[in-house]
């Protein structure tokens, strides 16, 4: 392998993570200039990505969850770089990584950094980007109030397990829906915008998403509907969800939605939401579901 020089950026809870370590070292072994910082505290992602880019970078490692990756890939999105962005999934729910087929094994998935990085699009909310999904309605509740206990007990399951228990809360949104060619209005459980496929731990909102086709996936979940038929649909079922593909969409809702943009959490009463194409550069397996013409 040529002479390559990246930098990982590791979530602080994986610090000691000893598989993490072996996977670094091998790298560096197969001529890798591979160096690491550690967040610690809010802000650290961004910052980071800046001093890399700052330093000649030309490679950026995500180390850690969904929110980990949306951090990075905001930052680098916002910079406008030519640098390539790799993904080390170390999370719970690794809803990115694995709908895009990335390993979760530490060495397999720094690998990727010897496969041409791929031209791929961003999300973007007001002045926020995200590589993944924004989820919307009962959905982003259960996933914005998940706890970190139980996520470490019982994994992605905790996000059912969550679900279940606040199935009472159970509530629809009145909304309009709105983009080039299309217009719906109505009362909704779930929302699902996705440049990526799925959120909350396997909830697989937008299944036939891609990364780089200049689009942005719609999943409507409409109400009423039979509640625990509704459950079960919204935590990864199909059969009941409006569809729809657009280069944007706006979301309207006059008693403010609440919206979960991979961990990030968002509340307003009017949001647009676009795809910017091309935005960043990823390392992505060859045959990853998510890339348009995969090879």
């Amino acid at each position: 392998m040529s002479e390559r020089k990246a930098m990982l950026i590791l979530h602080g809870k994986q610090a000691m993570n000893e598989a993490v370590r072996e996977a670094v070292m091998a790298m560096r072994g197969r001529g890798c200039q591979l160096d690491v910082r550690v967040t610690w505290e809010g802000g650290d992602a961004q910052r980071l990505v800046s001093e890399a880019l700052a330093d000649g970078y030309r490679q950026v490692i995500a180390g850690g969850g969904d929110g980990t990756l949306r951090e990075v890939a905001e930052a680098m999105g916002k910079a406008r770089t030519e640098a390539s962005l790799a993904l080390l999934p170390l999370g719970t729910a690794n809803d990115f990584a694995k709908a895009a087929g990335v390993s979760l094994e530490p060495a397999e998935a720094l690998a990727l950094l010897e496969l041409p990085a791929r031209p791929v699009d961003l999300g973007q909310v007001g002045d926020q980007l995200f590589l993944n999904m924004a989820t919307g309605g009962f959905g982003s509740q259960v996933t914005a109030s998940t706890s970190e206990d139980l996520k470490k007990m019982l994994g992605a399951a905790a996000y059912l397990f969550t679900g279940l228990s606040r199935f009472s809360e159970l509530q629809a949104a009145s909304v309009q829906v709105s983009g080039p060619g299309f217009d719906w209005q109505g009362d909704l459980l779930a929302l699902g915008i996705g440049n990526g496929r799925q959120a909350g731990g396997g909830q697989a909102l937008c299944p036939e998403a891609r990364v780089d086709d200049g689009l942005l996936d719609v999943a409507i979940l409409p109400a009423p509907v039979e509640m625990v038929g509704a459950l079960r649909d919204l935590l990864g079922g199909e059969g009941l969800f409006v569809r729809t593909r657009l280069p944007w969409v706006e979301i309207k809702c006059s008693q403010g939605l609440d919206i979960n943009l991979d961990g990030e959490p968002l509340k307003a009463d009017s949001l647009r939401f676009e795809a910017r194409p091309s935005a960043l550069r990823l390392h992505l397996p060859s045959d990853s579901p998510l890339l348009s013409h995969p090879g």
